[in-house]
């Protein structure tokens, strides 16, 4: 199903297969305007879509895809919203945007983007991943089993070359894979991106990643000013947080992340990308260990694992203040206010997140209140205070970025 260079449009209340033999470039839904200008008001709601035989060679075809080129006129979305979908056993990508309109020289990003309530599952590659857009919102999604086939490096939820893309309230589980693997990324060419108020657990690759090529230009102005707050972490597996590359003035803030009695794993992992982080502060954050915890950066890589040795020598300015640590770190960082208790077991909570099964799509409203009301009650227990979301914003004229 496609919607071409149109605008005020909204399809809704469909089921869409696409799963003819052999696999190839194949969509859901595509959104696609080519040299229109500025599209505006398409919406796609309470849509089933599922068993898209895509291919996992590329990013740019799966469950629902929204794009924008102007190659002969700059063209963008204004208003699309994404809302209550079921996207189920899709390759490669579950919602995503592409753009060509994403260098200094050539920067006309999409707004009002509103990806809300959607269910994901059994995914080839990424879950959800806008791009060339500024001021998105990502709010109160489910993507679980991201990275089912695809080859690669593959991401639960992120963005790339966006600005003030806002993420929150969202769970992200069991992507597999650890050449990335993780639940969220903010990544290459973006500014201003929050992380804040999501669950992420039983990921492969980690909880989160920030990560941009070092090599700045016209094409890559790195990734700036990140904030990843208030979230929750469990039983992620490989790097807990990774930060990669070209970023700067990252903050990690009043997160609580939980490490199962099982596992050994690298909690801050720093690796190279043409390049190394620099000015990242961890502050007011529980790491709470029941297993092994590392702190270090990269040496070497063996496959998808990177070899990690303690410290951050590349990076002086990843710095710790009002942290709590407890039970086993090894090589721990330092940290002038920390509390630090070497004796921790976990306390009995309720992890038992609602369930979805994707074959009976009848169930999904009701399971959208049941899960949005478990993430609140969880998130208030765990941060212990209420949980106040955030509102979208987009650039003012002054934040606008620079021409090269």
């Amino acid at each position: 199903m496609a919607i071409l260079n149109a605008e005020y449009v909204e399809i809704s209340g469909l089921e869409v297969t696409n799963d003819g033999l052999p696999s190839g470039p194949r969509f859901g839904v595509l959104i696609s305007q080519q040299d229109t200008g500025v599209a505006r008001n398409i919406a796609v709601r309470d849509m089933y879509i599922h068993d898209v035989r895509g291919t996992n060679q590329r990013k740019d075809n799966g469950g629902i895809v929204f794009r924008a080129l102007g190659g002969k006129r700059a063209t963008r979305f204004h208003n699309l919203t994404i809302e209550r979908n079921i996207i189920w056993r899709v390759d490669r990508s579950g919602i995503a945007g592409i753009s060509d309109q994403v260098t200094l020289d050539n920067w006309f990003p999409s707004e009002g983007v509103v990806i809300r309530d959607n269910y994901l599952e059994d995914i080839g590659g990424d879950g959800i991943v806008p791009r060339g857009a500024d001021g998105a919102l990502v709010e109160h999604n489910v993507v679980r089993y991201a990275a089912s086939r695809a080859p690669g490096y593959n991401v639960a939820i992120w963005q790339w070359s966006t600005d003030n893309t806002l993420i929150q309230l969202n769970e992200a589980a069991f992507t597999r894979g650890r050449w990335d693997g993780q639940g969220f990324d903010s990544d290459f060419n973006s500014r201003g991106t929050t992380i804040a108020y999501n669950f992420s657990h039983d990921n492969e690759g980690g909880f989160v990643l920030i990560c941009s090529p070092g090599r700045t230009g016209p094409e890559n102005i790195g990734n700036q000013r990140s904030v990843v707050r208030a979230n929750v972490s469990r039983h992620d597996g490989a790097r807990i947080i990774q930060l990669s590359g070209g970023i700067s003035h990252a903050r990690i803030e009043g997160n609580v992340i939980h490490v199962g009695s099982h596992q050994d794993v690298t909690m801050v992992a720093a690796t190279q990308w043409q390049g190394w982080p620099s000015d990242v502060s961890f502050t007011n954050n529980l790491f709470a260990i029941a297993g092994k915890g590392r702190y270090g950066h990269e040496i070497g890589r063996d496959g998808p694992n990177y070899v990690v040795a303690s410290g951050f020598p590349h990076s002086p300015a990843i710095q710790f203040q009002g942290n709590r640590f407890l039970g086993r770190h090894l090589d721990p960082p330092e940290d002038p206010r920390g509390v630090w208790q070497a004796e921790y077991r976990a306390a009995a909570a309720d992890w038992s997140i609602p369930t979805f099964d994707p074959a009976h799509p009848d169930g999904l409203g009701e399971f959208l209140v049941s899960h949005r009301s478990w993430m609140m009650a969880m998130l208030a227990r765990e941060l212990g205070q209420p949980v106040r979301l955030l509102a979208p914003r987009r650039s003012t004229w002054m934040e606008a970025r620079p021409k090269p």
